[in-house]
């Protein structure tokens, strides 16, 4: 008889953990399992990559209710004349304007606000999984029956005073919470040290071949530009250290070198990002393409693959840029060894956009160093599929 597995996460947006999860998920054996998926967040890109084995359940009650405006939802709730959904979301959309909190914070907040009106799964599972901290690892803890229960770590997550009590309460009620790196479980620990025989490592897994495959199909640069070809992923966020890679690339151009930074990628610094490069000209140079379910073949294409984190659970766009041979320049963030070996497959440089535009034109104007880098990477090994047996050892 086939396991009942649920995974949680937010959304399937094209980033790190959504990847990681739509690749376990396409390796997954479905003659033992029979799997549910849950999202808070639905319609994102990766949606279309998800195995059609794979049941993604309908939009909570709530998710419904929060995507109309709030005039619209105002009026359903006097219709209905039910206003707990409504109300729950006005102390939400109240708690978080009152100064700038941090992801953590957020979520803690969202779930004091709106937990009592999101409905439990009725359905018994095998073993319940959120693949993402914060709401997913709330939900699972407190809405879900299930024999096993596993949490996720996919961030370097450190946590302080009410977040850190508020936050435990739910881990708690985990078998095991894995980390997707060393250095985010050493992380983890300093918040939790009593959990150290509760947490695991399994590294986000990377499927070479798949990578290597999507990396021939679908869209990638359409501009002709002709000269060298820079790349950035990752959510348009503070974590992704967007600061340090405007600086960097305004010091590449006063370098006079002819190339174009280009960034996958969308989220709340946005409007930042866009008023940075019209107020220094460079419109030209770096580029915002949005975000696509197929990244590889913007990968492949590049000349030099750049990571500007401040932190990293594990650094996954990392990973299948050296599946694809593409030497890296990335800041020196804590997970940031658990892959690199600084001169060897990139270059590891300190945290400031000096440092980043000193890699980046070593690599430019180093043609013999990109060459060794580049050699290094192809005979590195290609991915870590073993890893779907730890995940099968975890959930027995």
């Amino acid at each position: 008889m086939r396991k009942n597995l649920l995974f949680v996460i937010d959304s399937l947006v094209a980033a790190g953990a959504e990847k990681s999860l739509v690749t376990l998920l396409s390796m997954l054996d479905y003659s033992e399992y029979s799997v549910d998926l849950m999202l808070f967040g639905h319609g994102e890109l990766l949606e279309e990559l998800v195995p059609k084995e794979v049941k993604i359940l309908e939009p909570l009650r709530y998710t419904k209710f929060s995507e109309q405006s709030l005039g619209k939802s105002l009026i359903l709730s006097l219709k209905r004349f039910k206003f707990s959904m409504f109300i729950s979301r006005l102390k939400y959309s109240i708690g978080i304007r009152r100064k700038k909190y941090t992801n953590a914070q957020k979520a803690r907040i969202y779930w004091e606000s709106v937990s009592k009106v999101i409905e439990a799964n009725p359905k018994n599972y095998d073993i319940a999984i959120s693949y993402a901290q914060g709401v997913p690892t709330f939900y699972v803890a407190e809405k879900i029956i299930a024999k096993k229960k596993f949490a996720w770590v996919n961030v370097s997550y450190e946590l302080n005073g009410i977040d850190k009590e508020f936050q435990k309460n739910f881990y708690d009620q985990f078998e095991k919470i894995v980390a997707v790196s060393e250095s985010a479980k050493e992380i983890l620990l300093k918040t939790f040290p009593y959990y150290s025989e509760k947490v695991k490592v399994i590294y986000d897994i990377n499927n070479a071949q798949f990578i290597s495959k999507m990396a021939e199909i679908g869209e990638c640069y359409d501009d002709q530009f002709d000269g060298i070809r820079i790349l950035t992923i990752g959510r348009l966020a503070r974590q992704k250290g967007y600061d340090i890679a405007l600086e960097a690339c305004k010091k590449l151009k006063q370098n006079n070198i002819k190339f174009r930074w280009y960034i996958l990628g969308k989220g709340p610094l946005k409007e930042e990002i866009v008023k940075y490069i019209k107020e220094n000209d460079l419109t030209e140079h770096f580029v915002l393409l949005g975000v696509t379910a197929n990244p590889y073949p913007y990968i492949k294409n590049c000349d030099i693959y750049v990571q500007t984190s401040r932190f990293e659970g594990f650094g996954l766009a990392i990973a299948e840029a050296r599946m694809l041979n593409v030497p890296v320049v990335t800041t020196e963030f804590d997970a940031v060894y658990n892959q690199m070996v600084d001169g060897k497959n990139g270059l590891v440089v300190n945290m400031n956009a000096e440092e980043v535009c000193n890699g980046i034109v070593k690599l430019i104007n180093d043609q013999q160093l990109k060459e060794e880098i580049v050699d290094y990477l192809q005979t590195e090994k290609k991915g870590n599929i073993e890893e779907i047996e730890k995940f099968y050892q975890l959930i027995g």
